[in-house]
């Protein structure tokens, strides 16, 4: 299932609130998106939790799960792949 120009607008204008810069969704029936941050983050379960739940209730209760990234995280083969194969918003 791909995403409408809306729904992206709406991911990006809620992402972009939070402030990180949004990289990626992806196909299927949830959506899922990578983010990736130039700075170090604190809490990124929180971070990737709000996110989440914030474009869920955008996008009426589909599922979104959120991988976030950032120089103080460590990197996954995850990580890789959603650079590889994601869509950039």
């Amino acid at each position: 299932m791909r995403l409408t120009d809306t729904q992206r607008q709406t991911i990006q204008r809620i992402v972009h609130e939070e402030p990180p810069p949004l990289d990626d969704t992806a196909r299927g029936g949830d959506i899922d998106l990578f983010v990736e941050l130039d700075k170090p983050v604190e809490h990124p379960a929180q971070l990737s939790a709000r996110l989440s739940v914030r474009i869920m209730r955008a996008m009426h209760g589909r599922k979104v799960d959120v991988l976030v990234s950032a120089p103080n995280l460590s990197e996954q083969t995850i990580h890789k792949l959603a650079r590889e194969q994601g869509v950039r918003l």
